[in-house]
């Protein structure tokens, strides 16, 4: 491929290797960002309807954060850590060295095209790593501000922007690569998965899930904030297109009416009532998409369970949020992820059916549990599997450099943020430094009894004991 021969080369002159170098690229996307900005809120408004608000929020000022974060603290990250080693091995002494990986890919997704791009970057860039970013072509305008200001800010013998469709992917694809970041769909992931295999490639897969949130708050303030948080967490980023947004509620049936009334309300606050007069929402992102959901609503059984919005404007790509009660769980608004701006809400008996309702279905990307119940929340993290676990908000984790972030089994695998995204694009390596100074014959050939005795004692002993063996024994030892 064209340019990756370069990128090959640069790493391995050791370049990228120095904080220098990191540092400066870092302190040069924060410049891209600043200066772009009025071009990256324009290509986001015209890729998917973003307001300017939301755009900094979720977009720009997501990977400002993420690049503070990592020149605050690459040094440290950097740095020799030392491990310790068993008596047995003295004198000696362990460490642990981080190193990049290499060259390499990172494929970026549509639905929030700026950060979900330069965030990974932002890891791949602190571990020392050369990069070729592919953004989404769903997003064409924003993969033409990334192509366009990309190489006029970083280094372009390091780093290279392709854009292009899945033609371009799969070319990329065949080639070797030290390491491949994804965040998609699981269907693409299985493909980019494969792909890697044929080179024994690692990779980290950011994918999507059906996530559920638990109501279970009815004192009159907390139930307030609780259904603001729902709305903005359902609806408020990229209207439900985003893999970590809330995809279904569950909530015991003696409370649903008094839930779906305040959810109503709130959406009218919020966005407006009636699909032609949405605001501060996005659009769906291309027709596609709209027809997906749309026929997601249109399948036998579901529009008898719309309790609220349903309407569709098929020119301006504009679905109205939309709450429905109990469809039928056989659905495929109930089996496939929605990406998209509905919100089915379950019915249960007693709220604690919650936990088994979840653990019927593949692991969520993460778990949203609004409730004061101390039982409750132990019984969720205990018994439940997901990439991660809110309590009384939604979707506030993925800003929190300190936390990981990715998901299990159908949502992922591997994690980035922070300090994990360093860790994800770099190798720690295994050091242990020994002298000549000091020998124990026990670990030689001829084989004897004792020193079978002595080994066996190495094993299921504490180092100390060992050693004291050896201090009294020292006089019985055989060749």
């Amino acid at each position: 491929m064209e340019g990756l021969e370069k990128l090959k080369r640069t790493f391995q002159t050791g370049r990228t290797r120095g904080i220098d170098w990191r540092s400066a690229q870092l302190r040069a996307l924060l410049r891209l960002l600043s200066q772009n900005e009025a071009q990256i809120f324009e290509a986001l408004e015209k890729d998917l309807g973003k307001h300017a608000v939301e755009a900094y929020r979720d977009e720009i000022g997501v990977v400002k954060k993420s690049a503070d974060h990592a020149l605050l603290h690459l040094k440290e990250w950097m740095a020799p850590k030392k491990s310790p080693l068993p008596l047995l091995l003295q004198p000696a002494r362990g460490q642990i060295l981080t190193e990049p990986l290499g060259t390499v890919l990172i494929f970026g997704c549509w639905n929030f095209p700026i950060s979900l791009t330069l965030d990974p970057l932002i890891g791949a860039i602190s571990a020392g790593n050369t990069t070729v970013l592919k953004p989404s072509e769903l997003a064409p305008a924003c993969s033409s501000v990334l192509f366009r200001t990309i190489p006029l800010y970083l280094d372009t013998e390091a780093i290279k922007v392709v854009e292009g469709g899945s033609d371009i992917a799969e070319k990329l694809l065949e080639q070797q690569w030290d390491k491949i970041f994804f965040t998609g769909s699981p269907r693409v992931g299985r493909i980019i998965m494969s792909a890697a295999a044929k080179h024994l490639t690692p990779v980290t897969l950011e994918l999507g899930g059906k996530c559920p949130a638990i109501f279970d708050v009815f004192s009159a303030s907390d139930f307030k904030v609780a259904v603001k948080r729902i709305v903005g967490g359902k609806w408020g980023p990229c209207a439900g297109q985003a893999c970590i947004g809330i995809d279904y509620l569950l909530v015991e049936q003696k409370h649903v009416t008094q839930l779906v009334d305040s959810l109503k309300l709130c959406i009218q606050r919020f966005y407006g009532d009636g699909v032609e007069k949405l605001q501060n929402i996005c659009r769906i992102v291309n027709r596609h998409h709209f027809d997906r959901v749309r026929g997601m609503v249109e399948e036998s059984g579901v529009a008898a369970s719309i309790v609220y919005g349903g309407s569709f404007d098929e020119e301006n790509l504009m679905i109205q949020p939309t709450i429905l009660v109990n469809p039928p769980l056989d659905a495929q608004v109930m089996t496939d992820e929605i990406f998209g701006p509905l919100l089915p809400i379950i019915t249960l008996d007693k709220i604690e059916e919650s936990i088994e309702f979840i653990n019927a279905r593949a692991k969520p990307l993460a778990i949203y549990a609004f409730t004061k119940n101390e039982k409750l929340k132990d019984r969720i993290l205990q018994e439940t599997s997901s990439g991660s676990v809110t309590f009384n908000d939604a979707m506030i984790q993925f800003i929190c450099d300190t936390l990981p972030f990715g998901g299990m089994g159908q949502s992922g695998f591997g994690r980035y943020h922070g300090k994990y995204s360093f860790d994800t694009f770099s190798h720690e390596k295994a050091v242990l430094h020994r002298n000549f100074g000091f020998e124990l014959k026990a670990r030689y050939p001829p084989w004897n009894s004792f020193k079978l005795e002595f080994i066996r004692l190495a094993y299921d002993l504490n180092y100390l004991a060992l050693l004291l063996l050896l201090l009294g024994f020292n006089r019985h030892r055989q060749p």
